[in-house]
């Protein structure tokens, strides 16, 4: 933390700027409470608090509070782009806990609705993580996944130092349907597999995988445990078919029920659904999947050039 004028530290924590105006600011002295962990910084007649247990991260001394008079941002988009900045900037890290919506309204001079407002915005973009009966939470970081690689699950997890894990749902040979078959190569109701698989990261439950591979390239792939083996793996040692190579796009979409349930969030979550096509060394078509991944646990990035003139 920095230091003020007369050696009071600075608050912790802060909303969006606002022009300064003469009001006498209460001494931040007062307002800590070091053996709570609790921290309370006070800017004009408005205040912030949050829960830091162990610690105090810094603060840039010219942030202020929430400025009630720009009308074209309302109040909660504020607060949470207010918190959105200090965990971009480290200053709230991982497992740092909020203090209660009624503790922090109040300090902040806004209803309750509006901080739950403010809090399911960063809740939806994985940021806070609300325990019940415990509290709000400064979320663990989102694995990043580069969508400009063809990286297995499995590998790509225990290169992060996760444990991967998978439970089969569904593993069933079945008509391709007339968009699968056309993505495959096949004719329409061509025998297929179908797979289902819920992928775990340290029991887990992070993506929901759904793939179509045809049956006459795997032969009794329904023979193979699916919950302790990669796919690929499978292809690649039982079957000589190596994926050398994928079309991938991705979408934004949110969670039914039915998905929601599966991966332990709450219906209309934000996903992100991979829509891939694998293709072996001779571009013969694979597996067709569409896997979809839980938005509050990935980020999905990719590398750019600069195009040539």
């Amino acid at each position: 933390m920095t230091e003020t004028a007369k050696g009071a530290q600075s608050p912790p924590f802060a909303i969006s700027p606002v022009a300064a105006a003469p009001f006498s600011t209460p001494s931040i002295k007062s307002l800590t409470n070091r053996k709570k962990g609790v921290y309370l910084a006070v800017i004009g007649i408005h205040q912030c608090t949050f829960s830091r247990p162990l610690k105090v991260a810094g603060y840039r001394s010219d942030s202020l509070l929430v400025n009630r008079f720009a009308a074209a941002v309302p109040l909660y988009i504020q607060i949470a782009e207010g918190l959105l900045d200090q965990i971009e900037s480290g200053e709230l890290s991982p497992g740092d806990r909020l203090l209660s919506e009624r503790e922090m309204s109040k300090a902040l001079g806004v209803n309750r609705m509006t901080l739950r407002r403010a809090f399911r915005l960063l809740e939806t973009q994985g940021l806070l993580v609300r325990q019940r009966g415990d509290g709000t939470y400064v979320a663990e970081p989102k694995i990043e996944r580069q969508a400009s690689q063809l990286v297995p699950f499995t590998r790509g997890m225990e290169r992060r130092g996760y444990m991967p894990g998978a439970r089969v749902i569904t593993l069933e040979k079945r008509p391709a349907e007339a968009a699968v078959a056309r993505e495959l190569g096949l004719s329409i109701s061509a025998p297929v597999f179908f797979v289902r698989r819920l992928r775990l990261i340290n029991q887990e439950p992070v993506m929901l995988e759904r793939f179509t591979a045809p049956a006459h390239r795997f032969p009794g792939l329904d023979r193979y445990d699916l919950s302790t083996r990669s796919v690929y793996d499978v292809m690649d040692k039982e079957y000589g078919v190596t994926v050398d190579r994928a079309r991938q796009s991705l979408e934004p979409v949110v969670a039914t029920e039915y998905e929601a349930e599966l991966l332990e969030i709450e219906p209309g979550a934000p996903l992100m659904l991979e829509q891939r096509l694998s293709l072996d060394q001779e571009g013969q078509p694979v597996e067709y999947g569409r896997d979809l991944y839980r938005g509050d646990r990935f980020r999905f990035v990719t590398e750019t050039a600069l195009l040539e003139s």
